[in-house]
């Protein structure tokens, strides 16, 4: 059985990849401060859900370190914490910048740091971020300025760790979605077509693809779930 780490499990990404691991026979350990979308989770023996405060360096490597020693060994850290922000060069003050940053970037680093180092001692682990199209290209960015830019890290973050384990088992792999078919889009877009969105269930399945044995051959992947929007 493979023990897989989901930060920001009950978000609607964070939600959906928690029962697609448990459903295929995962041990999942959550991280979030709320549970309100894990009532299902609730009862499994291989679900824990743990209140973790991820932009605070020293309390994330503090319960890392307690998981490898509960558990001896963290397969895959899926980094799903996150945040969203609108505004462009003019609107976008450091304080917003750092906001971001914190959220979409530290919360991610923290947490691969410690997790990475387990991983290479281990020889096998999978780390995976959750990346954004706005950071990719910047027509869709210009407005997005805090955010594209916090997540914009996310991409080069995998870059230095697949450079690093170059030659191991141990990889980093980045997802980009397009818009993620949720309620909140749904209200907040509601002359788009949801249809051409990604829905949260096709991603975690991927997440799902690239802990399994069938993800083994994949290097320094940008997986772009962009559907048809």
């Amino acid at each position: 059985m493979k023990t897989i780490l989901i930060t920001g499990a009950n978000g609607n990404l964070g939600s959906a990849t928690v029962r697609k691991f448990l459903d295929q026979g995962y041990r999942v350990i959550a991280v979030d401060s709320s549970s309100s979308h894990l009532e299902f989770a609730k009862g499994n023996p291989d679900f824990s859900l743990h209140a973790v405060n991820l932009t605070r360096e020293q309390e994330t490597a503090d319960f890392i370190s307690t998981l490898i020693q509960t558990y001896g060994r963290i397969d895959a850290g899926l980094l799903l914490v996150g945040g969203f922000a609108a505004g462009n060069i003019e609107a976008t003050k450091g304080s917003d910048l750092g906001s971001m940053y914190t959220l979409n970037f530290e919360t991610a680093y923290f947490t691969c740091r410690p997790l990475l180092q387990h991983m290479k001692v281990n020889g096998y682990g999978r780390l995976v971020f959750v990346g954004a199209r706005p950071a990719l290209v910047a027509s869709q960015g210009k407005d997005l300025v805090a955010y594209s830019l916090s997540k914009s890290l996310l991409f080069k973050l995998s870059e230095l760790i697949n450079e690093e384990t170059k030659g191991t088992n141990v990889t980093a792999s980045v997802i980009v979605p397009s818009t993620i078919d949720t309620i909140i889009n749904r209200k907040s877009m509601p002359d788009a077509n949801p249809a051409d969105w990604v829905k949260p269930e096709q991603l975690a399945d991927i997440l799902e693809m690239i802990c399994s044995d069938q993800g083994d051959p994949l290097r320094q992947s940008i997986l772009k779930v962009y559907n048809n929007s």
